[in-house]
């Protein structure tokens, strides 16, 4: 019997991302991002002008701080340490809303962690690549993770029998978050990795 599959998402998950993304805009760009409620593209506003951000901008401002800001990005407290009691017994993977030309830099970012995994890329619902992830590997028994909603109406639509968590470690976003769980698209919402890892074990090896 192949070993339990484990599929992550990366940014609120195993690192902060809306943080220091927040502190680059801040500092290099002049820019207050608060995300309270608002979608993601609504959230920045340029300080001293009433001149909305354009949605290109935002995505413009997103990707260069990727390109150049990634070694900001510090762990969520106990995710890689539950990364790698789960990799003990499981097989880890992680599937991150990133471009294709950035899958090596977000696999070394990670690695100089201290985390070691294939890394997929994808843009847009998620649940498309899950789907191939998981025949690709052909594992017993899969748990996916991520911190957005979106992703986990996709994965149930397209892998149904995959075990869904919800799991936002950023708490300065968290309570802000729609709740794939109480969409009924999410079999759990647990945003701290001390109670989230002894979940996702159980899980992962009961098979249920």
């Amino acid at each position: 019997m192949s070993r339990p599959l484990l599929v992550t998402d990366c940014d609120e998950v195993l690192l902060h991302m809306v943080r220091p993304f927040s502190e680059w805009l801040d500092r290099r760009h002049d820019i207050a991002f608060a995300l309270e409620g608002n979608p993601f593209v609504q959230s920045m506003t340029r300080r001293g002008s009433d001149e909305a951000i354009a949605e290109e901008e935002v995505w413009a401002l997103l990707g260069g701080f990727f390109d150049t800001e990634m070694d900001s990005q510090q762990p969520i407290v106990g995710a890689l340490e539950a990364m790698a009691e789960i990799q003990r017994d499981a097989d880890v993977v992680v599937l991150t809303n990133l471009t294709d030309e950035r899958n090596e830099a977000r696999t070394e970012q990670l690695r100089k962690l201290g985390f070691e995994a294939p890394v997929y890329t994808n843009q847009g619902p998620k649940g498309g690549a899950l789907k191939s992830i998981v025949e690709e590997h052909g594992a017993s028994h899969v748990l996916f993770i991520d911190d957005l909603a979106q992703h986990h109406k996709s994965a149930k639509a397209e892998v149904p029998h995959v075990h869904r968590l919800h799991l936002c470690g950023e708490p300065s976003i968290a309570p802000h978050i729609p709740c794939a769980h109480e969409k009924g698209h999410a079999h759990a919402r647990i945003d701290s990795w001390d109670e989230a890892l002894p979940y996702i074990l159980a899980n992962l090896h009961s098979g249920e």
